[in-house]
């Protein structure tokens, strides 16, 4: 009997599956880190070679697109029917700083393997998630001769850095991206080995805030006592933000979130990850407690916002002498969850840091990102059939879950769609480090990960026929 279209696309990657693992390897070796003071060529080499490895994989159409003050954007699509229901799908090729370079255990920038797992900055996020979109649809176009639906890609190449130009970048091309449905391969999993679709995501405000006492540092000796110390000034102000549990102190920032329905309970129940498990997930210390109380750690992560100062600054350690500083600095995000509104807590976080100021320093503040909370609809068709894909590829049933972090990317994609269901699912997975040293990717999970969009291009290509 003659192999349906789905097991001749299979069977195809099965063939090949070491040539798409050498591809996200040459793409891992292009240090494209957006941010910054690093090298814009570099994000720039990295479009092109992901537009050079969308053409070689069955997009017909690939053009690297730019906004003014943009890393670059590709594009591609394969136009197999007009009828045909259409699919967007989405990943990014910039990636984070390699961070503290000696922490790593082999080179950011040099993929490495070593048990089971590949490691190298942008292994998981994202570039992982550009080669399942890639490997997918080579599968079906050499292994069955054809797509099931039409194929659209948008590589980002400035996530990483808040997806600054995004408004922009729709605003131009949005004529391109008609779309009945997208999936996003930018998320995880719950656990290595199993299949997840996120469903909500939090936003994320992020405020640097700068403290000053004098005009230039001086001898902590000759003049301490009598000067305040934009330092000591700093902490008292970021000791407010918190009570003694963790839990955000500013007033009226719990106002908008709203309550666990029955259904999350039971989600959160039924989660295989437990306490110690999330805590060795996180390589927590011996000793440290978990916040939140007695719920689960993924019920807070999830449902409740969280602040954190990602960076402060002062002197530095090699630098440290016996001085008052004349500034201090620091970074202050926090993540929000559904209904909370980004600009009201952007002013009710800078309000409550500049009521905190002590002694009569000086307080400035820069905005530097106030992005939404998203949450879907899980209704439409789409879902169960990117469960029932998920399962296929991973043989397990696959779990709805929230997440954590943030994407800023998908409200606004999925709004100028017209509201189209969004399916983010993706290869990282706890122990993927995504953002610190020694990030990686599991490689059973990305092979499984490959056999799932594959499953799941069938799958939606029969569901949204059937809707549009």
């Amino acid at each position: 009997m003659p192999a349906g279209p789905v097991e001749s696309a299979l069977a195809h990657y099965e063939k090949n599956h070491a040539i798409y693992l050498d591809e996200l390897k040459r793409l891992v070796r292009i240090p494209s880190v957006s941010f910054a003071g690093f090298p814009e060529v570099e994000v720039g080499r990295s479009a092109d070679a992901v537009a050079e490895l969308l053409r070689r994989r069955g997009f017909t159409s690939v053009e690297i697109l730019r906004v003014d003050g943009a890393h670059p954007y590709v594009f591609g699509e394969r136009i197999e029917d007009p009828s045909l229901p259409t699919l967007l799908l989405y990943a990014h090729h910039d990636v984070q700083p390699a961070g503290e370079v000696e922490q790593w255990r082999s080179p950011p920038f040099d993929p490495t393997e070593r048990d089971g797992r590949l490691f190298g900055r942008g292994t998981a996020d994202d570039k992982a998630g550009i080669l399942v979109h890639a490997a997918a649809t080579d599968a079906w176009v050499r292994g069955a001769h054809g797509t099931p639906l039409n194929l659209k890609i948008v590589v980002e190449g400035e996530e990483e850095i808040g997806s600054e130009h995004l408004t922009s970048f729709i605003g131009r091309y949005r004529s391109k991206l008609d779309a009945d449905a997208m999936v996003l391969t930018d998320t995880g999993n719950v656990d290595v080995g199993v299949p997840s679709v996120t469903v909500a995501l939090r936003g994320l405000v992020v405020v640097e805030v700068e403290v000053r006492a004098l005009d230039q540092s001086v001898h902590s000796g000759m003049w301490g006592g009598p000067i305040p110390d934009p330092v000591l000034a700093l902490s008292k102000m970021l000791a407010t933000l918190v009570d003694d549990d963790g839990r955000i102190a500013i007033p009226g920032i719990y106002d908008r979130v709203r309550p666990l329905s029955d259904e999350q309970r039971r989600a959160i129940a039924a989660l295989p990850v437990t306490r110690e498990g999330f805590r060795a997930q996180a390589r927590m210390r011996p000793g440290v407690r978990l916040l939140g109380g007695d719920r689960h750690p993924l019920e807070v992560n999830w449902w409740e916002p969280a602040l954190a100062v990602n960076a402060i600054q002062a002197s530095s350690r090699r630098d440290a002498r016996n001085i008052i500083n004349d500034v201090a600095w620091a970074r202050v995000g926090v993540r929000l969850v559904p209904d909370m509104d980004p600009a009201d807590v952007k002013e009710r976080l800078v309000a409550a840091l500049r009521r905190a100021a002590p002694w009569g320093v000086e307080v400035s503040f820069k905005i530097d990102t106030a992005g939404a909370p998203w949450i879907t609809d899980v209704s439409h068709p789409a879902f169960p059939a990117a469960f029932r894909a998920l399962e296929r590829g991973f043989g397990r049933p696959a779990l709805a879950i929230g997440c954590g972090g943030s994407i800023g990317f998908v409200e606004p994609f999925a709004r100028a769609l017209g509201g189209v269901p969004a399916l983010l699912v993706g290869v990282e997975d706890p122990l993927s480090n995504a953002h610190s040293e020694n990030e990686s990717l599991s490689l059973a999970d990305f092979q499984k990960a490959i056999r799932s969009a594959i499953h799941l291009y069938g799958e939606l290509a029969g569901a949204l026929r059937r809707r549009t």
